[in-house]
C-alpha cells in the first residue's frame, strides 16, 4: 500500500501533485472511500464529519473531484458480512481517512478488520492528522485522549516513524516546535513534526517529505 500522510489534507499543489502521481491516473478517474470514524471521539465530531464529507472543512480531501465517493463507517463493519464491504475496499483507488482521535480510530480499524486488510491493498491511503498518526508504531502521551480498553498509545505500526501534526497552528497554541521536541524525546525511532502545508509520502518503504511549509525530522 502507498501512504500519503498529511497534517491537514491536500493543502497545496505539491501535495496534490504527489497524490496524482501515486494514483497513476487523474483524480477524475479514481474512486474513493472516506473514513471519518475518528472524528466522532472529539468535541463537535458529528458536525465536523459532515464538513469533511461535504467539502466544507478546511482540509481538502473529499472535494477534489473524484469519479466516485463512498463512506466506510468502521463501527458498522463488525456487525455486517465481510462480503458487503471487503470487495468494495479492495476495488477502490484511494482511502481518505479523516482526523479526530488517533487511538479511537486505531481501535475501530482493528475491530472492523480493516487494519488486517490494509497491507494487502493496492489503494493509496491518504491520512489527515489522526488519520496519518494512526499508521505509526505509537503516538506518544502528548496525543492520548480517548483511551482504548487495553491502555497504552500503540497504533498500527504500518510505517516506522511517528508524526506530530499541525506544527505552529494558530488555533493550537501548544503545538510548538519546543513541544514537538519534548514529544520526540519520549518516542522510539524517527519522529517528524509537520505543519499543515506538509505531507509524508511512503511508497515501498521509501519515505519522502512533500512540503511547501515547515517540518523537521526530530
Amino acid at each position: 500500500m502507498k501512504f500519503l500522510l498529511t497534517s491537514a489534507g491536500i493543502k497545496n499543489k505539491s501535495i496534490h501533485d504527489a497524490l496524482v502521481n501515486m494514483l497513476d491516473k487523474p483524480i477524475s478517474e479514481a474512486s474513493a472511500l472516506c473514513i471519518t470514524t475518528g472524528i466522532y471521539a472529539i468535541t463537535g465530531g458529528a458536525g465536523k464529519a459532515w464538513q469533511f464529507f461535504s467539502g466544507q472543512a478546511t482540509t481538502p480531501m473529499c472535494e477534489l473531484g473524484w469519479k466516485s465517493m463512498g463512506v466506510l463507517e468502521l463501527t458498522a463493519l463488525p456487525s455486517i458480512d465481510e462480503e458487503l464491504w471487503v470487495p468494495v475496499v479492495k476495488e477502490t483507488d484511494v482511502l481518505l481517512v479523516n482526523g479526530g482521535d488517533p487511538l479511537y480510530l486505531c481501535y475501530w480499524m482493528r475491530e472492523s478488520g480493516l487494519a488486517d486488510l490494509l497491507p494487502s491493498l493496492s489503494a493509496v491511503y491518504v491520512g489527515l492528522s489522526a488519520g496519518s498518526m494512526v499508521m505509526a508504531p505509537n503516538i506518544g502521551e502528548f496525543f492520548v485522549g480517548w483511551t482504548p480498553p487495553s491502555g497504552g498509545d500503540e497504533t498500527l505500526n504500518l510505517v516506522d516513524f511517528a508524526m506530530f501534526p499541525h506544527l505552529d497552528h494558530e488555533m493550537l497554541p501548544y503545538n510548538t516546535m519546543a513541544a514537538a521536541e519534548r514529544w520526540a524525546a519520549g518516542m522510539q525511532g524517527p519522529a517528524y513534526a509537520i505543519d499543515d502545508q506538509t505531507a509524508i509520502k511512503v511508497v515501498d518503504g521509501e519515505v519522502e517529505v512533500i512540503s511547501e511549509g515547515q517540518w523537521k525530522l526530530l
